[in-house]
């Protein structure tokens, strides 16, 4: 059975495991999960049953099926382990992850679709509030990313090194969220530097909102429209 990827185009951790697929060259099949239509597609009995927590992305290869972004990745990078995805030493591993996780534990899931819709419908916040609760989070989490990653030698065209691992699979869909809330990024050259190498490369551009199958809506990437 071919590999399968239960998918939400905006979503940001099924955008990471789009991206460690491509950079592992490893072919799957996207199957959509819409998360808002009909009040979520990730809610019915079928995808239930799949997945009980109700989320994506969900991974899955005919024989085995894994939830959670991060174990997905980690899992590919044991399957497959070129190119690596992790550094080799075992202290650079854990400074890889706890950046990343940094990202995927601490920043993301305050700003996750279904808490922004959970603080409008229930908690009874305003588009204004809940905006202003999207950047509080995303800014807290992004200025402590920038600070610690402009100082750090290990630092160098992504966000270890040369080449593209861990770290940048994290990053760059948050990044896309923040753009997509036309937040301003003049804070975070560091970041931004990364982010912009890493969409040079096919596997993040791949990987990107506008490139799914189920895309919708504007690329938060392309200029404004005059």
């Amino acid at each position: 059975m071919k590999t399968q990827l239960y998918s939400f185009w905006r979503s940001s951790a099924a955008f990471r495991v789009r991206i460690a697929l491509n950079l592992k060259g490893l072919h799957y099949e996207v199957i959509p999960v819409h998360l808002i239509k009909s009040g979520g597609e990730q809610a019915s009995l079928d995808y239930v049953n799949k997945n009980p927590n109700r989320l994506v992305p969900l991974y899955t290869d005919g024989t085995h099926t894994i939830h959670q972004s991060l174990a997905i990745i980690e899992y590919l990078e044991e399957i497959q382990q070129n190119p690596p995805l992790l550094p080799q030493s075992a202290i650079d591993r854990a400074w890889v992850r706890a950046i990343a996780m940094d990202i995927a534990m601490d920043i993301h899931p305050l700003n996750n679709l279904r808490v922004l819709r959970y603080l409008i419908k229930t908690v009874g916040a305003s588009a204004e509030a809940k905006d202003a609760w999207n950047e509080h989070w995303i800014n807290l989490g992004l200025g402590a990313l920038e600070q610690r990653l402009s100082a750090d030698c290990r630092v160098g065209r992504f966000a270890f090194g040369d080449r593209p691992g861990l770290i940048d699979i994290c990053l760059v869909p948050q990044i896309f969220n923040a753009l997509s809330a036309q937040m301003d990024m003049t804070a975070y050259p560091t970041l931004m530097s990364i982010f912009h190498e890493c969409m040079t490369l096919p596997a993040f551009i791949d990987a990107s909102w506008e490139n799914q199958i189920d895309a919708e809506g504007s690329n938060p990437l392309a200029p404004p429209q005059e």
